[in-house]
This record gives structure tokens, sequence and C-alpha cells, in this order.
């Protein structure tokens, strides 16, 4: 009963992170039409600003992410430790849960950094579009930054449900 549910489950994040994945799609058609509207009314230089943040935006929140759920499985690794847990695991622990946090601290830095980029990239568009055009590349830089978080949440959910099924599996045979 219990494999039975983790299996439904699993089809339901495989059908969310399929919808996900469209939506991405979707962002990503959004994201060519308004890149080729940003290059016919921007100065070669500016245009150069906007993709660069677009590429980074994705590159520093995926980073963000990946280090945030690296961290927080050494975290949960090392609350699992006990009595029984010999010294050198430990002390490996403690050392990439410092690498980790340190790297995460930077990530941070990155992301401020883009943010303040945004606001640059969004002053210049701004003497180019019209309201509506802003509005729609707001929302572009939003949905996406929303995309990516939950599309590494599923892939995180999808990944936990497998390797419980598979444990599952194998006590059971």
């Amino acid at each position: 009963e219990l494999i039975s549910c983790l299996r439904s489950k699993l089809r339901t994040l495989w059908e969310e992170r399929e919808l996900v994945l469209s939506e991405s799609r979707e962002c990503a058609e959004r994201g060519s039409a308004l890149e080729a509207l940003v290059q016919d009314v921007c100065k070669p230089n500016e245009f150069e600003r906007y993709m660069m943040f677009i590429g980074d935006l994705e590159k520093v929140v995926s980073l963000l992410l990946c280090l945030s759920s690296r961290l927080a499985r050494v975290q949960d690794a090392m609350r699992k430790i006990d009595g029984n847990t010999d010294a050198e695991e430990k002390q490996s622990l403690n050392e990439r849960h410092k690498l980790l946090s340190r790297q995460r601290e930077d990530a941070k830095d990155l992301k401020e950094n883009l943010d303040r980029r945004e606001r640059v990239v969004s002053g210049i568009l701004a003497k180019y579009l019209t309201d509506q055009q802003l509005q729609d590349y707001r929302h572009f830089v939003q949905v996406k930054t929303s995309l990516l978080i939950e599309q590494k949440d599923l892939e995180e959910q999808i990944k936990l449900l497998e390797e419980q099924l598979e444990n599952l599996e194998k006590s059971i045979h």
C-alpha cells in the first residue's frame, strides 16, 4: 500500500514537472520575443547589458538553489550523527558544511549584485519601452525566476521519493 502511494505521488510530481517544463518553454518564447524587441530599440552596449543580465539571472538563481539544496543535505546528514559515527566522517561533514556555507554566502552576494544590475537594466529599458512592455519585461524576469525555483523543488522532491521507493522496495525483497 505504501509503495502504491509513493508511486502515485511520484506520477503526480512527474506530471507537475511536465507542466513546469511546458511553462518554461512558453517563458523562453516570451524571452526570445522580448530579446528581439530589446535588440531593436536599444543601443548595442545596452542590449549587451540586457543579455548578460538575463544569462546571469539563470546561472545565479540555479547556483543559489543548488548550494542551498546541497547544504540542506549536509545539515540533514549532520543531524543523523550519533555516537557510532567515526571522527573522520564528522570532520568531513563539518568541512563540507563550512565550505557550502561560504559558497552560499558568496552566491548571495552575486544575487545582490544581480539585483542591482536588474535595476540598471530596468532603467535602460524604461527609456525605450512602453509601460506595458516594461511591465511584460518585469513579469518575464519574475516568472523565469519562479519557474527555476519550482523546477528545482520538483526535481528534489522527485529524487527524494524515488530514493524512498527504491529503499522500500529493497527492504521488502
